[in-house]
């Protein structure tokens, strides 16, 4: 596909990503992970809170410190003293969050959207006359009404930001919700547009798409999807769907994801799905007997996305729905004759269902080699007598 738009990743695995119940990285993994990031072809880095404390300060700096080849930036509340702290970690770039919808304005504030719309202007303004490069984070967006968006939008973009993040903090929306409010704020502001959204629904890379579509031009994501509840939208599979399913392009090298996901769920202490989409270890893996035998006579009949193109290459597994193409590719080479591959794609088929397990290809071949050599021996024995 061609003539689509730049895409900017901005990834935040090292903020919302550690949000996720049990997971905690050290200073240490925090600066491993910004630097496979920027590596693998990440634009932003959404390192941290600074208000947390002096540590977090300190784990932010020692980022910043690094020089990766991307934007940092660290997450700040509505307050001044937020944007102090960004400072004191030597952050060039911040996102000030303020709550969008009419109940988080009022239960977190205690304010209407003209007195938040006043104090975005207010602390936008004061990290803007400090150096900052500012985004406005809207919180619940996806809750607020389009003329409350385009209000604090209107006060960010006076105030000196340069973007404007539509958040689906709750993961409430589905794609076409998603789509036409980003092209109603898309329509009602000159800011850049990112997409922030959650998984709760199981929509969230379908919702990040459908933003892109709407106008946005920004994709907020984590790695492996790493997030409260039920995450966020994955960067894995934010990039692969749009080199996929679209015409526009990140700077993401796709040969990069599996070792960056891998690094992830390790220092996460969270392992990866077998038949997680992008990065599983099965997502190549064939067993059925009709699509192996498809595969194996030419790969376009089983395939959509090319696994060499994530590094990867498909494989030819042994279980209850495999049939004699599946059995041949593997034991081909053993020469066996159709009584005892008959034989042997049973006993497969029997092993796999009692342990509930693809057979390994050596198992398999073990099995087919024993049946052989008895085969043999009962041939021999036949002669003797």
């Amino acid at each position: 596909m061609t003539g689509g738009a730049r895409i900017f990743v901005n990834d935040t695995t090292l903020r919302d990503g550690e949000q996720a119940p049990g997971v905690s990285f050290t200073n240490e993994e925090k600066r491993a992970i910004a630097v496979a990031l920027a590596e693998a072809g990440v634009d932003e880095i959404e390192a941290g809170t600074p208000a947390t404390g002096p540590d977090e300060i300190d784990c932010i700096a020692g980022i910043v410190d690094a020089d990766p080849d991307c934007a940092v930036m660290g997450w700040c509340r509505l307050l001044e003293r937020d944007v102090d702290a960004a400072l004191s970690a030597g952050l060039g770039r911040v996102n000030i969050s303020a709550p969008a919808s009419r109940v988080q304005m009022q239960v977190k504030l205690g304010a209407t959207p003209d007195e938040v719309a006043a104090q975005v202007a207010r602390v936008i303004g004061y990290a803007c006359d400090r150096g900052l490069e500012v985004a406005l984070g809207c919180e619940d967006s996806s809750r607020a009404e389009p003329e409350v968006l385009g209000l604090l939008a209107e006060a960010a973009r006076k105030a000196g930001a340069f973007r404007i993040r539509f958040a689906d903090t709750l993961g409430v929306l589905d794609p076409f919700g998603v789509e036409a409010a980003v092209r109603r704020l898309n329509d009602a502001t000159d800011l850049a547009i990112e997409f922030h959204g959650h998984d709760d629904l199981g929509l969230a890379t379908a919702n990040t798409l459908a933003a892109i579509r709407g106008g946005a031009r920004h994709a907020s994501v984590t790695v492996l999807g790493l997030g409260e509840r039920a995450g966020n939208a994955a960067l894995e599979e934010v990039v692969i769907a749009l080199r996929r399913t679209t015409p526009h392009h990140t700077g993401v090298d796709p040969l990069r994801l599996d070792d960056l996901a891998q690094m992830v769920a390790e220092c996460a202490g969270r392992g990866i799905g077998e038949a997680k989409a992008i990065v599983g270890r099965d997502i190549f893996s064939h067993e059925s007997g009709v699509h192996v035998s498809g595969l194996l006579k030419d790969v376009r009949a089983y395939q959509a996305l090319d696994p060499a193109s994530l590094g990867r290459r498909h494989a030819i597994v042994l279980g209850k729905h495999s049939g004699l193409a599946a059995l041949r590719a593997v034991c081909g080479d053993l020469d066996l004759d159709p009584v005892v591959e008959a034989q042997t794609l049973a006993e497969v088929k029997r092993l796999a269902i009692r342990s509930k397990r693809a057979v390994p290809t050596g198992e398999a071949r073990r099995i087919a080699r024993s049946l052989q050599e008895r085969a043999f021996r009962h041939a021999r024995t036949k002669q003797c007598h």
